[in-house]
């Protein structure tokens, strides 16, 4: 990644007319971690990774552990002890990015995956911080010790059964992992409970709000339309992965992404994390059957 960005991201600033904005922004992009980034991110019980599997299909996966089992080995690189997900190989260009509810602040790594000793490090060519825009406020309740009745029991398939579905239209929050041209990333979405709209088992979509004017995740769309994404059920840590494909529609009412999923993924009690009920972001959009 020699650039901030790729023509993708670059075609969908100037549709939208944010360009400027986006240099200003992109400057914020590093290859470097900087001692606040390391320290948030040895305080942090989870880490989200995107990455492609065997068959090329893209996965958003949760990753979980004590303070400490992500952090920086030095200026370029992380260490996480934890295996990478399954199908994902060794130098494979991956997406992440770091979370915390109870700050209500995240941060991006993108760059190359390599196994080690300690599970595997991420040489990292993209680093940045966003801002807190809608982003739900959770506290940690505590790990679960134990793995709940049920847990671990994978359940795969091709379309959303009526629990699952149930899951999506409640979500507050899901990640989304795209490909670019030069590599991976790894985004979060956020809203009231309904912003995403379910159309059959295996359709969906949700507007895209305002953000940061960098288009990443629109832009890397544009130029490869796989996409993963994760839900995670925060009282429960089940967590509900889909694999599919997405595109961008442009109307009078604003940018909504449409997806259409191939490949299921429920993992219940996958995360040991109990997180609380959450505050919702004061700047979450209302739904449109809110409005007045």
């Amino acid at each position: 990644m020699t650039t901030a960005y790729h023509p993708g991201s670059l075609a969908v600033q100037d549709r939208v007319g944010v360009r400027r904005l986006a240099d200003h922004v992109g400057r914020s992009i590093t290859h470097g971690i900087r001692p606040i980034a390391a320290a948030f991110l040895e305080a942090q019980p989870m880490l989200v990774l995107g990455a492609a599997d065997e068959a090329g299909r893209m996965w958003a996966s949760l990753l979980t552990g004590r303070p400490g089992f992500t952090r920086a080995t030095g200026p370029h690189t992380i260490s996480v002890a934890a295996a990478l997900p399954e199908g994902t190989s060794d130098g494979a260009p991956v997406g992440t990015i770091a979370l915390d509810p109870r700050t209500r602040r995240r941060m991006r790594l993108n760059g190359i995956a390599r196994r080690s000793a300690r599970g595997f490090t991420v040489e990292a060519e993209q680093v940045f911080s966003n801002c807190p825009k809608y982003l739900q406020k959770r506290e940690l309740c505590g790990f679960a010790e134990e793995p709940e009745p049920g847990g671990g029991a994978v359940r795969h398939g091709a379309a959303l059964t009526p629990d699952q579905q149930r899951s999506v239209r409640t979500a507050d929050t899901f990640f989304v992992a795209t490909a670019a041209p030069d590599g991976l990333d790894t985004s979060h979405r956020g809203g009231n409970p309904g912003f995403v709209t379910l159309h059959s088992p295996t359709e969906l979509s949700w507007p895209d709000y305002a953000g940061n004017a960098m288009f990443l995740t629109l832009g890397n769309l544009e130029a490869d339309g796989r996409a993963g994404l994760l839900f995670l059920d925060w009282r429960t840590g089940t967590t509900l992965q889909l694999s599919g494909l997405a595109h961008t529609e442009y109307g009078p009412e604003g940018r909504v992404v449409r997806f259409r999923l191939d490949h299921v993924t429920e993992t219940p009690g996958a995360s040991p994390l109990r997180w609380s009920e959450p505050e919702y972001s004061p700047v979450n959009p209302p739904l449109p059957k809110d409005r007045p």
